[in-house]
Formats: C-alpha cells, sequence, structure tokens
C-alpha cells in the first residue's frame, strides 16, 4: 500500500462524506460503486467494534478510505457497548471481525474458537503499558495518586471483570495492598459521575474518554493518577479460526490498512479525535482530542512476545479473581503470521514506532515461555 496516498485519503476526506459514513450500522465508504483503486472489485468485510476512543482506528480507517485502498469495501456493524456484546456477535456469524480486549478470555474458555491477529491497542515493545486508565477521585476523598496507599477503606468504582477492574488490582499490588482492603462497586462507566457525586464512590478507575468526561461532570473531581505501567492493557483484532483460515489474504489487507490508520492517528491525533467525535456522539471535540493524545501512546498493532505476556498477566489476575479459570493458554489463541507478514513487508508503516526488542520478537511457529518473555520485554 502506498502510505502517503493513505495519509492523502484521511486528510481530504470532506466533512460531509465523514458525517455520512458516520451514520452508524452497516455503514461503508464506496466511492467506486464497489471497485478498488485498480478497479478491481472490492471484497466484502463485516467488522464490529465497541463504542470507545481505544478502539476508533476502525471506523476511522473507513472514512479516510484505507480499506478500499487495500481493495476492501468494509461493513461495520453499529457500535457495541461492551466486548461481550462483540462477541456474540462474531460467534452468532453477524460480523467476521472485531476488536475486543479481556472478555476474550472467558469467550474463548467458554467454546469461541477464537484468533487472535494483531493489537487495537497494546505494546510489543514493553511488558504494560495503561496510559488511557486514570484515576478520578471525589473533591473529598482524600486519595494521593504518590501514595497509592490512600486507596485503603475507600469504595472504588470499577466495571469488574474489565480493563479498570484489573487496572485497580495492579495498583492495589504497587500499595502492597490485597483487594479485600478496598471496596469494590461495579459502575458502568457512563455511571461514574453520578456515583462520584452522590457519594456512592470516593474514587472513579476508568478509561479514556471518561476521567476526562467525568472530572468536567463533578465540581472538583481531579483526576490523581495517570498510567504508571502498573498493568498490560490489551486490545486486539480477533475473528474465528475458520474465518481466518478461509480468507488468509482478505486478513492481511484488513491488518495492512490497520497498520496504515494507525500511524496516520499517531502523527495527526487532533485530527483523530476530531474524528472520534464524528462516531462517538456526544463526545466534545477538546475531549476526544485530550483522550486521544494518551491513545496514541498504545496504537502498535505489532505482536512480539510482549502480547503473549500481556494477556497472560491479564489471565492471571482474571484467575486470582475467580473471574476466570486458571491455565489460559495464551499460544493457542495468537496466530501471528498475517501481521508478521505485514511488518515484512510494509516496514513503513511501523518506522515511527520503537523497534521492537531482538528478544522478543517472534516467528510464525512462537510458543510462548513466560520466562523467557519476561526477560525479554522490560
Amino acid at each position: 500500500m502506498s502510505i502517503a496516498k493513505g495519509l492523502r485519503l484521511a486528510a481530504a476526506t470532506t466533512a460531509a462524506a465523514l458525517l455520512t459514513a458516520a451514520c452508524g450500522g452497516g455503514s461503508t465508504v464506496d466511492d467506486d460503486n464497489g471497485a478498488g483503486g485498480d478497479g478491481a472489485a472490492l471484497t466484502k468485510v463485516r467488522a464490529g467494534y465497541v463504542s470507545a476512543i481505544d478502539q476508533i482506528g476502525l471506523p476511522v480507517g473507513l472514512e479516510g478510505g484505507y480499506f478500499e485502498e487495500e481493495g476492501l469495501d468494509v461493513e461495520l456493524a453499529q457500535p457495541f457497548p461492551t466486548g461481550v456484546d462483540a462477541l456474540n456477535a462474531l460467534q452468532a456469524g453477524t460480523i467476521d471481525i472485531i476488536q475486543v480486549g479481556t472478555p476474550l478470555i472467558a469467550a474463548a474458555q467458554k467454546g469461541i474458537d477464537l484468533v487472535l491477529l494483531g493489537n487495537y491497542t497494546g505494546s510489543s515493545t514493553q511488558r504494560s503499558i495503561d496510559e488511557t486508565m486514570a484515576v478520578v477521585a471525589a473533591p473529598n476523598a482524600d486519595i494521593d495518586g504518590a501514595n497509592l496507599t490512600t486507596l485503603r477503606g475507600k469504595r472504588i468504582g470499577v466495571s469488574v471483570a474489565s480493563i479498570n477492574h484489573l487496572y485497580l488490582l495492579g495498583l492495589l499490588e504497587s500499595a502492597g495492598l490485597s483487594a479485600s482492603e478496598v471496596k469494590i462497586v461495579n459502575t458502568a462507566p457512563p455511571d461514574m459521575g453520578v456515583a462520584l457525586q452522590t457519594g456512592g464512590i470516593d474514587a472513579a478507575i476508568i478509561w479514556d474518554p471518561w476521567p476526562i468526561v467525568v472530572t468536567e461532570q463533578v465540581q472538583g473531581a481531579r483526576e490523581v493518577l495517570r498510567g504508571g505501567g502498573h498493568i498490560p492493557f490489551v486490545g486486539y483484532i480477533a475473528t474465528t479460526r475458520q474465518f481466518a483460515d478461509q480468507n488468509p489474504e482478505l486478513i492481511k489487507k484488513f491488518l495492512t490498512a490497520r497498520a496504515a490508520v494507525d500511524q496516520w492517528m499517531r502523527k495527526n491525533p487532533d485530527q483523530a479525535g476530531e474524528s472520534a467525535t464524528r462516531w462517538l456522539p456526544g463526545t466534545k471535540p477538546e475531549v476526544a482530542k485530550k483522550a486521544m493524545q494518551y491513545n496514541t501512546t498504545q496504537l502498535d498493532p505489532r505482536l512480539s512476545a510482549c502480547n503473549y505476556l500481556a494477556l497472560d498477566t491479564i489471565s492471571a489476575l482474571l484467575a486470582e479473581q475467580k473471574v476466570v479459570q486458571p491455565g489460559f493458554d495464551v499460544s493457542r489463541y495468537f496466530e501471528p503470521e498475517p501481521i508478521l507478514g505485514v511488518m515484512s513487508a510494509e516496514p513503513a508503516l511501523f518506522d515511527d514506532l520503537a523497534p521492537v526488542p531482538a528478544t522478543a520478537a517472534i516467528g510464525p511457529s512462537f510458543t510462548f515461555s513466560r520466562d523467557e518473555a519476561v526477560k525479554a520485554c522490560p
């Protein structure tokens, strides 16, 4: 793919076309009546994402023409409220490819034959990355982000079994506290502000753009901690094994387009934030732009031993909380060959990223060893 051409496509897209594309379910960008840049018919693929800032690369890629440039006619489902909903749609066969994070572990253990093809968020160069997570404290909560022991005894709002729950566990481990020393309050992201304002919780732990939104909603609320490398953030481009086996070329094209749009977002975070407002209704431009500054630090579609380590770490944390079964075999679910092919064929799509550590680099038949991955991933 021509990177320069892809960037020009995104930059040149008109506001009217973007707003038309952003209308919701069944959205496609098809200005050539089903033909790609070389005149060939486009291959249709149905894709799904969750309504969150870190998943915005899929619709941004659609409106920027990146998939069409690769010969794909991507049809987007209405954004799913959770990863569980996206997984249910994948299992039902109503979509072909999704973006999903921690819920994939329980789904795989329940029998969905998932294949993880690459990242929509995460890092292939380090063990932990969590810059899109933050702790927002109520005005009189007396929580100090520089002294995490101040979490002791507090009521903490998280979405149980989601990534913000795991971030809390990472914070507690860093502070030498156990989960029994705080009160975990299962709270959906849109309800965090009200819970803080009414005293239902002392602090909200949440992903972007919600920390920014909540601090605006609740007078006196403040972000006391962001990121810190307490947990590995996980978010994968996934499909079923059957679909991956039957569509290897489509998968490579899809991953190439996603890598190209990720690079564009890394280089143009303000414009990516503007695009996000069209796909996340009600999100203010200034909120989206601020959130995108954090999100772009985690846009690394490559796979390495660090990504296997990230998922293994998350699955172990969930197992400790008895949310999933122990012994999750991450090697069974990753299919690195397609993205490794993109990394080899299109190195310029990744040249603005830090190189993958040589000891963390993998091949198509890579088998995960936690001890070796820990040594390889700083």
